[in-house]
């Protein structure tokens, strides 16, 4: 006895060890799963969204109860059924009674713990569905009907996904409780089978009986479905119901879906009268008329009336695709007007374009952001993005295109230290712009915005950026005074000056709880006990300006590029925001992504998001100071939209509050437009036959100044211009057309322009300009041959004098760097315009604006100012001034005027172009010196042509080196 009880002593405290070890795994568990909750909370309650946190938890709690309950209780219910009904006598062969002996034991387990399991995935599955099911109950109407069924557009969009899903749902659950009970009948004897006779008792029978009835009735309601999807399914003439799919398909899924209701009958008789002959020959039935309906009938049809006569046949429903999809992606009211293109420039053509002349953007925001770093960064802990932004500000009564980018925090540069890394080095600080049409005598940006300090042309402001696109991923501020980096002292021996954080942008570490759970998520405990965390800090995080737009409103597609502004004194971010579908009946199916991708924006690896319906239905703002987060109800007539401020009531803003400094800065987001342009490269035709015949697509250009295989497509761009047919220039995207071919068929020429009015801050009033998002889409006739981006950069790379002159700027440790190729619509033709830079090989260099090429029709010009490259084209005399002949003198470290008060200087263009001409023919000489051997001609030609290089930088400017612009530093405190 004392021995047994000695053995069990150490058997239990096992049990109890791995129990007690079990409990406290789950207490971690459940602590990390609060803490990641309660901070979520804390994080939405301080941006007053806590609204939609909780929507969420409490829409993909109920989703997860149905789900779960939805397949947990009919499988439990199939397995119990069939257990206690199971014969109590039956006869068991060998196996299965030793299959029995196995499973007996765990069955009670077994019989809750499979539907649990079940239940559980069913329930995270179903709990991923809550946009869908909130969306089925809160969906409007569209107030548009499909031509097909007639129905709203609304059952397309809200009810018929749902729908879907539902019955997706109950098909699966089905599905696995007939499996489960066959699984339980066979293994208690219910079926038994023996040799070619398989017997199954009359409980079994009548559950299987019942449950396969269930179960077509189900496929009959999907295949009832299924003709309403052919609305929305991607052909491969249309996306949409084709002459076969009306005449075929839809009329076989309704036939199909009364022919599945009636053999559910069948086996619903069976479970009355035993008989299983009736079902399996319905089922059999079923299968054969699956094939020869579904499939066969209209694939006749196609075949023997569609195909012969497509053109003829089908024109009803490519109408249908045309007026659907120009309607799905708003690009119904955009009108084709033919453009009376010149190419021969004429002198004073550009008189009745002075405007936009005036306003020709020469600075390239993906060429001048090392000129930006180099001249305005200062320190090595500030950066400036990849690409800069284009906006428009009033300077002096005249809207400016400016240049713009935020000072931001770049923390790669930033010692590895906690204090450094969350306490000392917390912000960016300041916007520097420039003008977008002027540049220095060396080719610099003019600042119309900078230094440190800031100064210039924008106000007063709030400068520090808490919140930007690479701000630390968390911040204590608040807690002390002092301590928060602000910006550096300057060379006069000033000292770095220091800040401490007063507005809300956080939640507060008011309490070592509250500092526990903040620690235990970032894996820090400096977070606990740190003598700079205190009950005044605060804790900033997801700083990502699109970041915590997309937390706070998880329904929405964002803009690829959010750009900041100055408004009303703060720094906001503005983020273009759209509410899409794929499910718009005949409207064509495009990959968001895909189309998004150009030059700026990289493709896809693998694009899984298809729409055939887009709205710009929100602007939202992100204030760089206090995280702040606004939601603009920017499109309130959108059924989408109305739909989640609906399940959302308290998330969105009215339009009407938009103040009208902020309306100034909105602009037409780019992404919208170039899905659109994508889109309307095929249905700008309205046509039905001339769409079918193909011959009038289009396509965006590539990138020209790029080469090889997998170019990009040039993106578009914004340029303030007065558009033929319009009443006066405004902020602008635009876009160029040239055909779509393969292959020989190739044709690089242009076939049209499209242009939108980008500026939404020119109405009265402050109100919304109506001229705001307003197409003009420019057609060149057919007769006409203009060149494309592409041949034009062609064109400028083969011109002799073009490639000369690029070859003396690629002398020396430099090369020379292809700016933006603009095309505007002014003088009667298209004007390219397109910055030249230069770069020195040094490790701090940055790209300098050299010169400017300029073409019209067949004429090229390559001058050292846009004004004079004009003057050359238009016979000496353009007709209007371009604003970058008198460039002023720059002081190389601020990028600023050297001397505001004094008169611009002039480029001396006459000592440069003799300095070129000389340098050519000593070029002509060297060669001939070469081929004939003359090596002492050669030596005087080189020596020649050394001189003439010399006189020409000296003439056009100097190109800087590699030595750095930034001041030498002092490190902050906690460095």
């Amino acid at each position: 006895m004392t021995s047994t009880s000695s053995s069990q002593r150490p058997a239990r405290s096992r049990t109890a060890l791995a129990v007690t070890v079990g409990a406290l795994a789950a207490l971690v568990v459940l602590f990390l799963i609060f803490a990641g909750l309660f901070t979520d909370y804390l994080w939405f309650d301080q941006l007053g969204f806590a609204e939609v946190l909780t929507t969420q938890w409490l829409a993909s709690a109920a989703m997860f109860a149905v789900g779960f309950l939805g397949m947990a209780l009919p499988l439990f219910i199939s397995i119990d059924v069939a257990y206690r009904w199971r014969p109590v006598y039956a006869k068991l062969n060998a196996q299965l009674d030793r299959y029995q002996q196995v499973v007996e034991p765990l069955r009670r387990a077994a019989s809750f713990g499979v539907p649990i399991v079940f239940g559980f995935f069913a329930g995270v599955s179903a709990a991923n569905q809550w946009p869908t099911v909130l969306l089925w109950m809160n969906g409007g109407s569209f107030g548009e009907v499909d031509p097909q069924f007639g129905l709203d557009v609304s059952f397309f969009v809200f009810a018929l996904p749902f729908l879907r899903g539902l019955v997706g749902f109950a098909s699966a659950v089905v599905l696995i409780s007939l499996v489960a009970a066959v699984a339980t009948s066979y293994l208690y004897g219910a079926i038994r089978v023996a040799g070619r006779e398989v017997r199954i008792s009359r409980t079994a029978r009548i559950q299987f009986a019942v449950t396969a009835a269930l179960y077509l009735v189900i496929q009959g309601v999907s295949l009832w479905l299924d003709q309403y999807s052919t609305l929305t399914r991607q052909g491969e003439l249309i996306t949409g119901a084709t002459y076969a799919d009306a005449n075929g398909t839809i009329p076989a899924q309704q036939i199909l879906a009364g022919a599945a209701i009636v053999v559910a009958i069948l086996f619903v008789i069976t479970a009355i009268i035993g008989r299983w002959r009736l079902p399996i020959v319905g089922t059999a039935g079923l299968l054969v008329a699956s094939l020869i309906i579904g499939q066969g009938y209209p694939a006749l049809i196609q075949t023997f009336q569609a195909t012969p006569n497509e053109s003829a046949y089908e024109a009803p429903f490519i109408e249908r695709n045309i007026e659907a999809t120009r309607s799905a992606y708003g690009v119904a009211d955009v009108q084709e007007e033919t453009y009376a293109v010149t190419t021969e420039p004429e002198q004073g053509a550009l008189s009745d374009d002075a405007e936009t002349t005036a306003s020709i953007r020469i600075i390239d925001p993906a060429q001048v952001t090392d000129a930006f770093g180099q001249l305005q960064q200062f320190r090595q802990y500030y950066g400036f993005p990849q690409y800069l932004d284009v906006d428009r500000y009033e300077i002096d009564g005249q809207m400016q295109d400016t240049v713009i980018g935020l000072r931001d925090i770049d923390m790669g540069s930033v010692s590895g230290s906690w204090v450094n890394q969350s306490i000392v080095y917390t912000h960016g600080y300041g916007v520097v712009a420039a003008y977008g049409n002027q540049r220095a005598t060396n080719g610099q940006p003019v600042f119309l915005e900078s230094g440190i300090p800031v100064s210039g042309a924008l106000g007063e402001y709030e400068p520090r950026v808490y919140f930007g696109e690479t701000s630390p991923e968390y911040s204590i501020v608040g807690g002390g005074e002092n301590l928060e980096f602000d910006y550096p002292g300057s060379e006069d021996g000033e000292e770095d000056s220091y800040y401490t954080y007063t507005g809300e942008g956080g939640p507060k570490l008011d309490n070592i709880f509250k500092r526990a759970l903040y620690a235990l998520k970032y894996q820090s405990t400096d977070l606990l006990v740190s003598e700079y965390v205190n009950d005044d800090s605060q804790i900033l995080y997801d700083r990502d300006p699109a970041e915590r737009v997309q937390k706070v409103a998880p329904y929405l597609t964002l803009d690829s590029d959010p750009y900041p502004a100055v408004v009303n004194g703060r720094i906001q971010w503005i983020i273009d925001a759209y509410t899409v579908s794929d499910n718009y009946p005949y409207s064509h199916i495009e990959s968001l992504s895909e189309r998004i991708a150009d030059t700026y924006t990289p493709s896809p690896t693998l694009p899984l998001d298809d729409i055939n319906y887009i709205r710009n239905s929100v602007k939202a703002t992100v204030d760089a100071y206090s995280g702040e987060v606004t939601l603009f109800a920017w499109d309130d007539q959108d059924p989408v939209l109305e739909a989640w401020q609906s399940i959302f009531p308290t998330s969105l803003t009215p339009m009407s509050e938009m103040t009208a400094e902020l309306l100034d800065h909105v602009r037409y987001p780019a992404d919208l437009f170039k899905v659109q342009r994508a889109v309307l490269g095929t249905y700008h035709v309205t046509s039905p036959g001339t769409w079918y015949e193909g011959n009038d697509a289009w396509i965006s250009p590539a990138e020209p100044t790029q080469s090889g295989d997998n170019v990009p497509q040039q993106p578009p761009y914004y340029l303030s211009m007065q558009v033929p047919g319009t009443e006066e220039a405004n902020f602008s995207l635009y876009s160029t057309f040239i055909p779509r071919a393969t292959g020989a068929n190739t044709r690089n020429v242009l076939t049209g322009y499209l242009s939108v009015n980008a500026d939404a801050g020119t109405g009265a009033d402050g109100e919304i300009s109506e001229e705001y998002g307003r197409f003009s889409l420019l057609t060149v006739p057919g007769d006409e041959t203009v060149p494309a981006p592409a041949q034009v950069q062609n064109n400028f790379n083969a011109d002799r004098t073009v490639s000369t002159e690029l070859n003396l700027l690629r002398q020396g440790d430099t090369e020379v760097i292809s700016g933006n190729l603009l095309t505007l619509p002014i003088g009667g033709g298209f004007l390219y315009v397109q910055p030249v830079y230069v770069q020195s090989t040094g490790q701090s260099a940055y790209p300098v604006l050299q010169r400017v090429l300029v073409s019209f029709g067949d004429q090229i010009a390559f001058e050292d100012t846009l004004d004079a490259a004009l003057d050359v084209i238009f016979g000496g005399d353009s007709g209007a001034n371009a604003g970058d002949d008198d460039v002023p003198t720059v002081d190389p470290e601020t990028g600023e005027p050297a001397d505001p008060g004094t008169e611009p200087t002039q480029p001396e263009s006459d000592s440069l172009q003799q300095a070129l001409a000389d340098a050519q023919e000593a070029l002509t000489a060297r060669q001939e010196a070469l081929t004939q051997g003359d090596w002492a001609a050669y030596g005087v030609a080189d020596e020649q042509l050394q001189d003439a290089i010399e006189r020409a930088l000296v003439a056009g400017g100097d190109i800087p080196g590699g030595e750095p612009a930034t001041p030498e530093e002092d490190a902050p405190a906690g460095e």
